[in-house]
Formats: C-alpha cells, structure tokens, sequence
C-alpha cells in the first residue's frame, strides 16, 4: 500500500511540474497568401500575421525561403504571449508565370517549424494596341 501510494505521489508531482512547463505557441492567421493575378511589376510584399498563443516569450529564429527570389523578414525581438507579430514576405514580381513558394519558420514555439506558402500569378503587362 505505501508503494501505491509513494508512486501516486510522484506521479502527481511529476505532472504538476510539467503543468507549470512555460511554452511559446505560434498560431498563424493564414498560412497561405494567395497574391492572385498581378500584373509584372506590381507591388510584391505581404504580410504573415502571428499571435503567440503561449504562456514564454516566442523567439523566431530564421525564416527562409525556397528561392532567391522571396524575400522573408522575421521580427527581430521576442513576441510575448498573447501578443501578435508579422514576418513580411516579398516576391520579385518582374518574373512572369505562376509562384508556389515556400517559406520555412523556426522558432521556439512547441511546433519548432512551420511552413507557410505564397501562391498566384504574375500577368505580363499587356500592351494596350490593337
């Protein structure tokens, strides 16, 4: 019986310390910034909005994209819980066809990377003679 009772204990302490473990969430408002179409040219930053969900302050460590030609900018402080951030994004829109990228987030959060995706098309300028 006191056995029982002595890893009943340690079981409930083991868990209680785990409950007061402090963890940074990252909780995205989309994952997915659909552009569109647009025309070549056109203005190519957008924004991925964030809120840290957690109860620790959340650390983004590097955001990096699939290709030279998306730019990510991550936010240089740490984003206390319950408080939002945004990690800008912005596609060189000189280059004609459709974008599929992906930009990859490593952070402390309990999910240590996510993976957001940019997509659409980028329109030549029409030119305008019949």
């Amino acid at each position: 019986m006191k056995k029982i009772v002595l890893v009943l204990f340690v079981a409930m302490i083991g868990l209680s310390v785990k409950a007061q473990e402090k963890t940074a969430k990252i909780e995205f408002k989309t994952e997915t910034v659909d552009y569109g179409e647009i025309a070549k040219g056109s203005d190519g930053i957008r924004v991925f909005e964030f809120t840290n969900t957690g109860n620790a302050p959340l650390i983004i460590s590097n955001v990096r994209s699939s290709c030279g030609c998306t730019i990510p900018k991550k936010p240089e402080d740490p984003i206390m819980p319950g408080k939002t951030g945004e990690i800008q994004v912005k596609y060189d829109t000189n280059r004609v066809g459709p974008i599929r990228k992906a930009i990859t987030v490593t952070s402390n959060a309990d999910t240590p990377t996510k993976i957001l995706k940019i997509k659409g098309e980028i329109k030549a300028a029409s030119s305008g003679t019949k």
